[in-house]
């Protein structure tokens, strides 16, 4: 008896013989993976949003006087021994001044009769544009407040703040997931192999008195759990992919979800994901077969 012929055709018959159980492992696996997939597919493009917007984030430290050459390198290396950071600009009062006529634009006449002198100078330091930075944020800000002559820290502390816990929560929520994931998958595809296993025991038994190979009765069984992994990976993958496509086709248009460029997974991540199902469905086969059989 030829080897993959055989493995092929037992594997038919095993799915065909516990088809209802087939199916439920299924929609266990493939919801899953839809699960996690949809809280790291949103993670992801937090993560993308918070880059965005980290290229516009800025704290303004306003300052009670002009600073000095040398003051400014005194101020410079304190800010940038707590922090790193892309970049710090001295603002002077006319330089404050100048741009607040030119955003005005053509209602800059009311500043006609006003002195520069009524804004304060000013600290404008742009952080390293990552997530890190945006959660850790108020401890800058916090520490840019102890600074010689700083009157108050501007930054947008509210969004900050909100964005910061929102992610923390959703990475939460992703790593439950991921657990979700790895023990519905394994224990419903063993189960489903040991099911298989008790249903062929007899027949089982008789090969190995006949000389079969551990390889030659596991085969089936493990093709039958990557199978399991392939298209309940597959299915999840397929209908996130649907969603996905409904959402930004439903609320397309000027909103939220057209403000980032909310994307689906590079082909490397979804694969990846693919081959995690494979692996974690071949791992339950392979847990049942060892207990079953005591290979």
């Amino acid at each position: 008896m030829r080897f993959f012929p055989y493995i092929l055709k037992q594997t038919g018959r095993n799915l065909r013989k516990t088809w209802g159980t087939q199916v439920m492992t299924l929609l266990t696996v493939s919801l899953s993976v839809l699960i996690f997939s949809f809280f790291f597919l949103i993670h992801t493009n937090i993560l993308k949003a918070g880059a965005r917007l980290g290229d516009e984030l800025r704290l303004i430290v306003y300052l009670d006087d002009e600073v000095v050459p040398a003051m400014q390198e005194q101020l410079k290396k304190r800010i940038t021994d707590f922090n790193e950071v892309e970049n710090i600009v001295f603002v002077s009062r006319q330089e404050a001044f100048a741009r607040l006529a030119n955003n005005l634009d053509q209602d800059r006449d009311v500043l006609q009769d006003m002195s520069p002198t009524f804004l304060p100078p000013s600290i404008e330091i742009f952080p390293k544009k990552n997530l890190k930075t945006l959660t850790t944020i108020k401890r800058f800000s916090d520490y840019l407040i102890t600074l010689p002559g700083a009157q108050k820290v501007q930054y947008g502390q509210e969004w900050v703040e909100r964005f910061g816990y929102f992610n923390s929560l959703l990475r939460i929520v992703v790593l439950l997931s991921a657990g979700l994931l790895v023990i519905s998958t394994v224990f419903m595809v063993s189960y489903t192999i040991r099911l298989t296993l008790f249903t062929r025991h007899e027949e089982l038994e008789l090969l190995r008195l006949l000389g079969a190979t551990n390889t030659y009765i596991q085969g089936p069984l493990l093709l039958e759990g990557l199978l399991q992994g392939l298209m309940g990976a597959s299915l999840g993958l397929l209908s996130l992919f649907l969603l996905f496509s409904w959402i930004k086709l439903r609320f397309s248009g000027p909103g939220f979800l057209n403000l980032f460029d909310f994307s689906f997974f590079p082909p490397a991540t979804t694969c990846t994901i693919l081959m995690t199902g494979i692996i974690l469905c071949s791992l339950g086969s392979l847990i049942s077969i060892r207990k079953f059989l005591r290979v």
